[in-house]
């Protein structure tokens, strides 16, 4: 799962859904989306010290814009970038064991309504291991033989264990959100492909790329025919790391532009459906690697875009190498939380951040934490993280549900900015305030804030002739949602 472990990650949030709704905060029943709601500028947020959790404030008004003041944001909401694909995590097999045996049906279709419908969060973008990751109860592939054996033409395939539990999770949430758009990633090739000889450890043996392109292609083939289309994937989870207790695979730039030039790019662009690279799937503190596959114009050509993870390096390396290859996607994949470090300020703030706004800036199309959902032991998971945290938690004895501050992270951007939404200019602003802006297809704008300050900040909000005014207080998170009235398309 993780290389290194994030420094800046919070507690849980521990309101019940009933207090939550009863202080007007989302959590249990949604609240009716800001984006319906008609005049003045609609305010959401989650404060440092938890006070305020996706809380509606009263609305603001909207003036005449009047002279420039110093410090103000600007918002060109004519000029737009990139078009939003959607934020959400991943259907571990722990989540999706939790969401099929721990809950009732009834209780599992009210979460994820929750959690991907249109009143709720609305999560529209979701990671799918292939095969276990560390929160596997057991270590698999989807073409296991025994040992000493290969299966070059993959006799011995099956999806059994993903059609267990995983694929009716993710088909649940589909139908809560028909938009729901999938990626998938190994963490490792079939052990008879490997140096290793095992899941764990090793690395992808060259004669075996024929067959490992044929192993996604029969993946993807199942999930489609299951209902469940995939539209992005990678070769391989964070293939600058071997795990020593859960399966993993190194795989270096020139190996994997060997296998995407080779063998993966042309049998993706075989099939009738498209399916896109993304290169890397690993920390910010490499950016020579994906830029190493980018440089061989044979790989590049099937190479969609560029995903990261966040357990080491500076959130900063996205941008670079976005404007080194401006026509590549770039996607933030994978960071958990944890219990290492247990400050629900320092989280909401350095998430928000990090994997959020400095995604949107670089020009990022989407973000991903990792798992949905974990128990009270912080699993079930079979080696890495013993103390990783799940966007919610799922009491295994009494099914209770733990909102944690992940859900408030993604909440803050999730729940107003759809697929679709485009990131629109976003310039000024005092020191320590972070944002972006986006609009959506409805012609609603939106901007996420974060406070990165211990002080209350006050934000001068331009748009065209108009402006809004409010102030932030130190830590906080706030979203401003409000009807584009410039006349933008």
């Amino acid at each position: 799962m993780i290389a290194m472990r994030a420094v800046r990650c919070g507690l849980s949030a521990l309101l019940g859904a009933s207090l939550l709704a009863a202080c007007g905060q989302i959590g249990g029943p949604a609240a009716p989306t800001p984006a319906r709601a008609e005049g003045g500028v609609a305010v959401w947020a989650s404060s440092a010290d938890q006070s305020r959790k996706l809380a509606a404030l009263p609305r603001l008004e909207l003036v005449p814009a009047g002279a420039a003041q110093a410090g103000e944001v600007v918002i060109d909401p004519a000029a737009q970038a990139q078009e939003i694909v959607g934020f959400g995590a991943a259907m571990t097999d722990a989540s999706a064991h939790l969401f099929q045996t721990v809950l009732s049906p009834s209780e599992r279709d009210g979460l994820f309504a929750e959690l991907f419908g249109s009143e709720g969060l609305g999560l529209s973008f979701v990671r799918i291991p292939i095969g276990a990751s560390d929160f596997s109860s057991a270590h698999y592939s989807l073409d296991d033989v025994a040992p000493g054996q290969t299966d070059p033409a993959l006799t011995h395939f099956s999806m059994a264990r993903v059609a267990a539990e995983q694929m009716p999770a993710l088909r649940a949430a589909r139908a809560v959100n028909p938009d729901l758009t999938l990626m998938a990633s190994p963490w490792s090739a079939p052990g008879w492909m490997k140096t290793s000889g095992s899941l764990i450890k090793g690395r992808l043996k060259p004669e075996h790329y024929p067959a490992y392109a044929a192993y996604f292609v029969r993946y993807l083939d199942a999930m489609e025919a299951g209902g469940l289309p995939i539209r992005y994937v990678t070769m391989q989870n964070e293939p600058d790391f071997e795990p020593a207790d859960y399966p993993g695979m190194r795989a270096s730039a020139a190996e994997r532009a060997a296998f995407f030039a080779g063998h993966l790019g042309p049998a993706l662009a075989a099939r009738k459906s498209r399916v896109g690279i993304l290169d890397w799937d690993h920390n910010w503190d490499l950016p020579q690697q994906p830029l190493g596959v980018l440089a061989d114009p044979a790989a590049a050509a099937f190479v969609e875009g560029v995903a990261w993870h966040c357990y080491a390096g500076d959130s900063a390396v996205m941008a670079k190498v976005k404007a080194a290859h401006p026509d590549k996607d770039l996607f933030f994949t994978e960071c958990s939380g944890g219990d290492w470090s247990p400050d629900w300020g320092d989280t909401l703030g350095w998430m928000t951040d990090n994997l959020i706004i400095a995604t949107l800036r670089a020009g990022g199309k989407g973000a991903l934490l990792w798992n949905l959902a974990l128990d009270e032991n912080r699993g079930p998971h079979l080696g890495g993280c013993g103390d990783c945290r799940g966007v919610v938690g799922i009491d295994s004895r009494t099914r209770a549900v733990t909102r944690n501050v992940e859900y408030y992270v993604l909440g803050q951007i999730s729940r107003f900015a759809r697929p679709g939404a485009r990131v629109v200019a976003s310039s000024g602003g005092a020191p320590g305030l972070n944002f972006a802006a986006l609009r959506n297809r409805d012609g609603t704008l939106v901007l996420l804030t974060h406070n990165a300050t211990k002080g209350e900040l006050p934000i001068s909000v331009r748009i065209g002739t108009s402006r809004f005014s409010a102030a932030i207080p130190g830590g906080e998170v706030m979203t401003f949602v409000w009807p584009d009235a410039t006349g933008s398309p």
